[in-house]
């Protein structure tokens, strides 16, 4: 269900972030075998014609697993200035895709930034086979040239951008897994709970400081250190469990206009919702869907797939608030915060630090910026080597597909 801030848990992304070429090498092949895995269940479960409804939550998974290799030539095999790092320009001259000698334009097909969502259902993608042998030779070049690499920030800056991704992307697997109702066979659940752990915790008023700073590797949205002002505050030691949540649905006021805020309101009216996704009320009580089979629902289980609106309704029918990025991060430094179980909506807008400046991914956060909320922490099906208290998240309110709960704070 969780997971504490202990050492041994940081260490596993303070070494991705900053680790040397032996540990990205073994990491970038952890991550490759887990996209081959889970893409092999989507095989397994989809049948070979891999077929899935054009939905903004899914993606065609011949699309994905071609598009995880892709991003790694695109950033490294055929990319001039990968030595460069940040510093490298988006937009330099690239050496031919190696899909180009059977006459596949490559970057038609998988670039993100210019490919539409939805126009990915009309493509004509290469077979898993080709995608299959793709990605073997994208991995052999890639662990050749991190070889050669600088062994430094710079030197290893887009193979460590290139594994990121791919883990994110994993986890994304994990989501449309979950949606379509098919066991993903590898969702890396996180470390059991620690016992008899306090219910909240008082974190006194403290200087902090939001965002990375020093050596090592940062996305471009964490740059930007600066000092904010955190004034004292509670806030609960775990995320909010279903037997904290449940009562908001069972008494009715899951369904009362005065909890929800506006765009909360209209999205329960839109969805016809009266519940979270993924429950219903069986014979036994409270049943969760979990990759397409109902379960008893754990009530010590932490909330999760929940929206950002029905994480701000509960907060407002239980007299509480959701903490702020800032309070997240001074509250997971202390003993007794446990995270890690379910990505936690915040009270934060995601924005720009100061000085912001794009990393030459320049899509990686600039349009995202549109006051969407930041989410802190990780979910079950985050790779380890995300697990970064620093690392921010970003998912529009709507969603509940992703694995995603919150903790509340006490109102002053």
């Amino acid at each position: 269900m969780g997971v504490k801030l202990t050492p041994s848990i940081v260490s596993d992304a303070v070494s991705a972030r900053s680790g040397g070429k032996a540990f990205l090498a073994e990491a970038l092949r952890d991550a490759r075998a887990r996209s081959l895995s889970q893409f092999a269940a989507c095989e397994a479960a989809l049948g070979p014609g891999l077929r899935v409804p054009c939905a903004r939550e899914l993606n065609l998974p011949l699309w994905e697993l071609g598009h995880v290799g892709w991003f790694a030539d695109w950033w490294l095999a055929r990319n001039p200035q990968r030595h460069r790092g940040v510093n490298a320009h988006p937009d330099a001259p690239r050496s031919p895709a190696r899909q180009a000698a059977r006459g596949v334009d490559a970057d038609a097909l998988y670039n993100s930034s210019e490919v539409p969502h939805d126009a990915r259902w009309r493509l004509d993608l290469p077979d898993a086979h080709a995608v299959r042998a793709d990605l073997a030779a994208s991995l052999s070049d890639t662990l050749a040239l991190l070889a050669d690499a600088p062994d430094d920030d710079t030197g290893l800056y887009f193979f460590r951008l290139a594994l990121f991704h791919e883990d994110m992307h994993a986890e994304a697997a994990v989501y449309m897994a979950q949606t379509l109702g098919f066991d993903p066979q590898n969702p890396h659940p996180g470390a059991p709970v620690t016992p008899h752990r306090p219910s909240a915790l008082e974190i006194r008023a403290t200087d902090w400081t939001l965002g990375h700073s020093g050596p090592g590797f940062a996305f471009d949205n964490e740059l930007g250190a600066h000092g904010v002002q955190v004034g004292a505050f509670e806030i609960d030691a775990q995320p909010v469990t279903w037997a904290q949540f449940l009562p908001f649905v069972d008494s009715g006021a899951y369904a009362q206009r005065r909890f929800w805020g506006a765009p909360g309101w209209i999205w329960r009216l839109s969805q016809e919702r009266m519940a979270p996704r993924y429950l219903r009320q069986g014979a036994q009580g409270w049943e969760q869907q979990v990759h397409g089979h109902w379960r008893p629902l754990d009530p010590a289980a932490p909330a999760n797939h929940l929206t950002a609106f029905e994480a701000q309704a509960w907060c407002a029918w239980a007299g509480r608030r959701l903490p702020t990025e800032a309070e997240w991060e001074v509250a997971a430094q202390q003993p007794g915060f446990v995270w890690g179980s379910v990505w936690e909506w915040t009270a934060s807008a995601f924005a720009p630090f100061p000085g912001f400046v794009a990393h030459p991914y320049v899509d990686y956060s600039a349009p995202w910026f549109d006051g969407r909320p930041v989410l802190k922490g990780a979910s079950h099906a985050t790779s380890a080597r995300m697990r970064h208290p620093k690392y921010r998240n970003y998912f529009t309110p709507e969603r509940n597909d992703i694995v995603a709960g919150f903790r509340s704070v006490a109102v002053a």
